[in-house]
């Protein structure tokens, strides 16, 4: 019989990983404003908020803000707002919804004004809105 040596053994090629879009760094001072305010304002790393996996709901949900924010302030694509963190346009399209429905928490919304205002602080240098 011509058959593997170790049975039910199969293909050992590595598994199929999800699809990442590759996550795309800041190009505007509004954009890096962005992730220091999420980072600040949820008191997480750079490294946990960009991390490739869900991490702690607490991070998730940041990310989550973070999407919305890059959507809503700075004008983004659902694409490019998910691209920011390494997601597709699908998580980021939720992470909007999901975010949009705490926004009747008063506090939270309070936290979010608080980050739009600094994300779309005038810029000293230029006098102009950095976006």
């Amino acid at each position: 019989m011509d058959h593997h040596p170790i049975e039910g053994m199969g293909d050992r090629r590595s598994p199929q990983r999800p699809f990442r879009p590759r996550r795309e760094q800041p190009r505007t001072r509004a954009e890096a404003r962005l992730f220091k305010a999420v980072e600040a304002a949820f008191d997480i790393g750079h490294e946990e908020l960009c991390a490739a996996t869900r991490g702690r709901c607490e991070i998730a949900f940041a990310r989550q803000t973070a999407m919305y924010l890059a959507r809503v302030t700075l004008g983004m694509t659902l694409s490019k707002a998910g691209g920011l963190f390494g997601r597709d346009r699908t998580t980021a399209s939720h992470a909007c919804r999901l975010v949009e429905d705490w926004r009747d928490d008063p506090t939270f919304d309070a936290l979010l004004h608080a980050i739009e205002g600094f994300v779309l602080q005038t810029d000293a240098r230029d006098g102009r809105t950095s976006r």
